[in-house]
């Protein structure tokens, strides 16, 4: 296993760097000159043309794409990732308080779309092609084709506006002490959001690989010599479905990290999101590097907690 693991990582340092440096270059090439967001259109207009490139020189947009990326990797490297454009904090001091409070919405999503989104699958295999079975896929269905930012609207008209019992914005109550249970109120509205999609896909998915598995040999061997099915449906048939819902489940956190930013936006939540959206809208260069730097490692992370898992679920896996 642990040489496995140190396989894998050697193998993410290159898919590392290659994301990075496409990324650096979509950047680079996107329409616009980040000089107007950094001294604003007005002076911009009014400053002479040397004192323009000046600008460019100093802030290094007068040399090659290339020569700016390897600049950029050897500074982060070194847990550099320079200054935002506009602004006295580093983008690492930026992004030290923004990643806990996205981390805080994407684990509690995810916790939400499992205790949601597998007992629905399981259900749905076992009462298959019954009434529950067609209204829960129905439900399903929904979770995956509704947009966030639709179903954003509506929680907070109903819960907000009509019934005044959540929050609409941010993580605290401005004013008011910490508390447990304030976080929590400001936590609903956006957790379920971003969990719902992902509950709807796990159901699915759930839904699918029990019916593979309880079509198996070894289920009606089990089944035969009389066992509760309680314990046929818990020891022989969930537990070799998990499967197929480890994978899942690992690449379902780029769906919520992409998730957040719109969810994020919506409710004013302060994490990576919203700040990859302002960044965007300002062409803020550094900090949208930062924010890519640490989407790739929780992307490369997440891929090779999956693999791990899979030993864990299925013993007969082994990885040499």
């Amino acid at each position: 296993m642990t040489r496995y693991i140190i396989r894998r990582l050697l193998i993410s340092i290159p898919i590392f760097f290659l994301v990075t440096a496409v990324v650096y270059g979509l950047y680079a090439l996107s329409p616009g000159d980040p000089i107007i967001n950094i001294i604003g259109y007005d002076s911009y207009m009014r400053m002479p043309a040397e004192q323009v490139q000046l600008i460019r020189h100093q802030y290094g947009f007068d040399q090659p794409v290339a020569a700016r990326y390897v600049r950029w990797l050897g500074k982060a490297l070194r847990g550099d990732l320079g200054y935002p454009y506009k602004g006295s904090k580093t983008v690492v001091d930026n992004l030290k308080e923004r990643i806990p409070p996205t981390l805080l919405l994407m684990g509690t999503s995810l916790i939400l779309a499992m205790i949601i989104g597998i007992p629905m699958g399981i259900y749905m295999a076992m009462k298959q092609y019954s009434l529950g079975d067609y209204i829960l896929t129905i439900v399903a269905f929904a979770q995956l084709s509704f947009p966030s930012f639709f179903i954003g609207l509506a929680m907070i008209y109903f819960f907000a506006l009509k019934l005044d019992v959540l929050p609409t914005y941010g993580m605290l109550t401005i004013g008011a002490p910490f508390s447990v249970l304030d976080r929590a109120r400001h936590l609903i509205m956006p957790a379920t959001i971003l969990g719902l999609f992902s509950a709807g896909m796990w159901a699915r998915y759930a839904r699918s690989s029990m019916l593979e598995v309880m079509r198996s040999d070894y289920v009606t061997v089990a089944r035969a010599k009389g066992l509760r099915p309680s314990a046929v449906t818990i020891r022989h048939i969930f537990r070799n479905a998990l499967l197929p819902l480890v994978t899942i489940i690992a690449l379902d956190i780029p769906n919520l990290l992409g998730g957040a930013v719109i969810t994020e936006q919506i409710f004013q939540w302060p994490g990576m999101g919203m700040m990859t959206i302002r960044a965007t809208n300002t062409r803020d260069y550094p900090t949208l590097m930062g924010v890519l730097l640490v989407s790739a490692i929780m992307i490369l992370a997440s891929n090779l907690i999956g693999d791990v898992l899979y030993a864990v679920v299925d013993p007969r896996i082994r990885y040499d």
